[in-house]
């Protein structure tokens, strides 16, 4: 890239979209084998799940109209949906790691200058994907408690507060809770892009993008907020035009259903290699050493072992025979 890492610190919010673009457009081709192996799956998954959830629940309401209809027949269905979304959950997760670890490691390249292969690319990411796992894992545990515990609250002052007050205090809670929520999803984000290129994962992950964000929060936040915002944006018009359209015709169903696929599958992308360039901005914030030439040698440890790896399985196959 012509841009020193240096120079990173002083992106701001147009900055960072117009240098994640740039990235892109320089490794067009690679960006794109990498989307149509991993995003354009995960795209298809996330919108999939709304026209068999819809299907489903048809299947389940028809049941429940239905006169005297057996007990175990409805049971079995609300069995079906909720398999159906735990499978669901499970290869969105995966999928979501997958593609983090590929795109992380993409950026990285750009910045340290290093040729990359799609293969290569592919070889490396079952190696970083495992810490990145670890990492989603703990802010699996934040999240849950930050969600039961923020509703918990919310819930208590309902039930034991009535008036003006109780909206008031509900509506400046709320606010609160999103400001939390937006600040965890941002390091998160943040500890995800340190899990891939640095020895740590986890709890020290998250301890670190808690560092690193500080004096970049702001930008970081109103990127994230943004990029949600389109991300919803495309949900609701897929589930209005697609899955539950005004038109019964199949032809205007399929041009936007494509059309919102491919949306997701560039928001995506790019929500990727931003928060991969935010990790580098706060890095050079605050004068975090970006030496291109000791994060090459930490990317070819990755290859090391991939090679490593291979020969390890040849010898072992010659062996055998």
């Amino acid at each position: 890239m012509d841009r020193e890492p240096e120079q990173l610190r002083f992106l701001g919010f147009f900055g960072i979209y117009k240098e994640a673009l740039k990235i892109i457009h320089s490794r067009r081709r690679l960006f794109g084998l990498v989307s149509l192996t991993l995003i354009l799956p995960l795209s298809v998954i996330f919108l999939a799940n709304y026209e068999i959830s819809a299907a489903i629940f048809a299947k389940i309401n028809q049941t429940e109209a239905t006169p005297n209809t057996a007990h175990d027949k409805l049971r079995g269905e609300w069995a079906q949906f909720w398999l159906f979304k735990l499978g669901y959950l499970i290869i969105v997760v995966i999928f979501s790691l997958l593609s983090t670890s590929a795109v992380v490691y993409m950026v990285a390249c750009v910045y340290a200058g290093k040729d990359m292969t799609y293969r290569k690319i592919m070889a490396v990411v079952p190696r970083v994907w495992k810490r990145l796992m670890v990492t989603f894992f703990w802010l699996f545990i934040i999240g849950v408690g930050y969600n039961l515990t923020s509703l918990l609250v919310i819930a208590m002052i309902i039930v034991f507060l009535k008036g003006v007050a109780e909206l008031v205090l509900v509506i400046v809670l709320t606010v609160l809770y999103l400001v939390g929520l937006v600040y965890l999803c941002v390091v998160w984000q943040l500890a995800g892009v340190i899990s891939v290129l640095e020895e740590k994962c986890g709890w020290a992950a998250m301890a670190k993008g808690k560092e690193l964000i500080k004096g970049k929060l702001f930008v970081a936040s109103a990127i994230f907020v943004v990029l949600s915002l389109i991300d919803a944006g495309i949900h609701v018009g897929f589930v209005a035009l697609v899955v539950q359209p005004y038109w019964a015709e199949v032809g205007p169903r399929v041009g936007c259903g494509f059309m919102f696929l491919f949306l997701l599958c560039g928001i995506i992308l790019l929500g990727l290699v931003t928060q991969s360039i935010i990790y580098f901005v706060c890095k050079s914030y605050h004068h975090e050493s970006i030496d291109k030439s000791g994060l090459s040698d930490h990317l070819e440890l990755y290859g090391k072992y991939v090679r490593l790896s291979r020969q390890t399985a040849q010898t072992d196959d010659q062996q055998s025979h």
